[in-house]
């Protein structure tokens, strides 16, 4: 039988189009398929054991999640860490899984009412590609930088396409995402 004429024997139609909603639906989770031991292994690891005593040569200290970072952190599939060395803060999250809740610090910024400005890719002195991008409220400046960076070494500076290549299996983790924030 062609395909044609299945088509136009009553019902054909119908069946054709939920075969394709069929096949649409399948490669749409397939993704999701990976073999559960692959995310199982990404969680038993996590990136930082206990949160960094130095960064960039400078002594760190801890700071407390605010109360709103603490509701998120109870919810998040990692570890959120938040420190200073004095002159910046520091924001580490430990992601076990891919996730959405690992978005692009600009949203969290936006979200809390700052413009964003300048928005790039930079290099820093050790040759890292981070994106960064100046936040503005009420005339007070903030330089903000990040990057993700899988188990391999293989970092990421947009979390869309982090979270596709680890969701692909084609980045392995646990994942550390590093933001810094530094007044201007």
């Amino acid at each position: 039988m062609r395909i044609a004429d299945a088509v136009t024997e009553a019902g054909g139609v119908v069946i054709w189009k939920a075969a394709l909603l069929l096949v649409l639906l399948m490669c749409a989770l397939l993704p999701l398929l990976r073999p559960t031991a692959a995310r199982a292994e990404a969680g038993t690891s996590p990136a930082f054991a206990e949160s960094p005593q130095v960064w960039q040569g400078r002594a760190l200290r801890p700071l407390a999640l605010s109360a709103v970072e603490q509701r998120f952190a109870d919810h998040f599939p990692g570890r959120i860490a938040r420190l200073t060395d004095g002159e910046q803060m520091l924001v580490l999250r430990d992601v076990s899984v891919p996730t959405r809740m690992l978005h692009p610090a600009s949203d969290c910024y936006r979200g809390l009412g700052y413009r964003i400005e300048q928005a790039r890719l930079e290099r820093d002195a050790d040759a890292l590609l981070w994106r960064c991008f100046i936040a503005v409220r009420g005339g007070v400046k903030t330089r903000v930088c990040e990057r993700i960076v899988d188990a391999k070494g293989a970092s990421f500076t947009d979390t869309s396409s982090w979270f596709w290549a680890a969701q692909l299996g084609r980045s392995s983790g646990p994942w550390l995402a590093i933001t810094t924030a530094r007044p201007l």
